[in-house]
């Protein structure tokens, strides 16, 4: 049951920041980016049902991360298994935005700046995740 607690308390911890970071990354790109690059203006969003679904989808993303990135590190301290759990989960929806890209009629350099923000939204939870450890407010698995 401790077990459990601790990775809820992981999940969550994912699950918000990724949840922050997408927002903060939102209104960079809307009053930022799509303001002064012009070849940037498709990353300018509005509060719709799609910018909300997108929301979500971060937070639950966030969520598995936590839990994932809790048992990456339960054995060693390893840092480029930790980076490398960062990196893929990070490529794998940063890839997809790069697909999205090539498959629409617009130039593809806002779904990489959207890829490149991917890997830095979980480079943060990351973070978030190792000061939570270090305070003790989640414990990594027991070895057993």
């Amino acid at each position: 049951m401790a077990e459990r607690l601790e990775s809820l308390k992981a999940a969550i911890i994912g699950g918000l920041s990724l949840c922050f970071t997408f927002v903060i990354a939102s209104l960079l790109n809307t009053l930022v980016l799509a303001k002064y690059f012009q070849t940037l203006a498709s990353l300018q969003s509005d509060v719709n049902w799609h910018w909300w679904l997108s929301g979500a989808i971060a937070t639950f993303i966030g969520l598995l991360f936590g839990v994932t990135y809790r048992y990456i590190i339960r054995s060693n301290q390893n840092p480029q298994l930790k980076a490398g759990g960062v990196l893929a989960f990070g490529l794998v929806r940063g890839l997809t935005q790069i697909e999205l890209g090539w498959n629409s009629d617009s130039t593809i350099l806002p779904f990489l700046v959207l890829a490149f923000e991917s890997v830095l939204w979980f480079g943060i939870a990351a973070i978030a995740l190792n000061i939570a450890i270090q305070l003790r407010w989640v414990k990594p698995f027991s070895s057993v």
